[in-house]
């Protein structure tokens, strides 16, 4: 994400329910991801749970820039 995206979730995840719970599930998504980077292979079935994280990870950031577009006209 870009640094003004990070400061607009930084200002607004305290008063914001749903900004937080999509930042915490991209957090947790992105500490998954960095599990399945650090090993030197994976299986078949380990490939497909990546591809599924990285699809909900994607969708949510998807969101959160949704929601920050409403911060952004407020500026």
């Amino acid at each position: 994400m870009e640094q003004q995206e990070l400061e607009l979730i930084a200002a607004h995840v305290a008063t914001d329910p749903e900004l937080k719970a999509l930042w915490e599930e991209h957090v947790m998504f992105e500490k998954i991801l960095e599990k399945y980077a650090a090993k030197p292979a994976l299986t078949p079935s380990e490939e497909m749970e990546m591809k599924e994280y990285k699809k909900k990870k994607l969708a949510g950031k998807t969101k959160i820039q949704e929601l920050l577009k409403k911060y952004k006209r407020k500026e």
